[in-house]
């Protein structure tokens, strides 16, 4: 089975442990890019990270889009949510289906 992970500033992902994930703090760009292929090679299938560290690391993120894993989903952090993570869901849902989506606030 596959485990799940969410990279971070602490304030941002603490949440996360209260419900059974892997969290792992981070404090530079740098740390950020260790974890992420420490976990990526260590069984993790999903792995959240915050919109801010991901933005630093976005080279690192690209080399595992095309594989089936992990999973690599942007999340907001307490700094606030610039809409990347949403922008790469819309991405990929028109790669699969081959059409645009919306969001409505209705």
């Amino acid at each position: 089975m596959h485990k799940i992970a969410v990279i971070g500033d602490y304030d941002s992902i603490y949440g996360f442990a209260a419900v059974g994930v892997s969290i792992s703090p981070v404090k530079s760009a740098k740390e950020a890019r260790t974890l992420l292929h420490r976990l990526a090679a260590n069984q993790f299938g999903i792995i959240y990270i915050t919109e801010e560290y991901a933005d630093q690391i976005k080279e690192d993120i690209q080399k595992y889009y095309h594989k089936a894993l992990p999973a690599i989903i942007l999340i907001p952090g307490v700094s606030g949510n610039t809409g990347a993570g949403v922008e790469n869901v819309k991405k990929t849902v028109e790669q699969a289906i081959g059409s645009d989506i919306v969001f409505s606030n209705k």
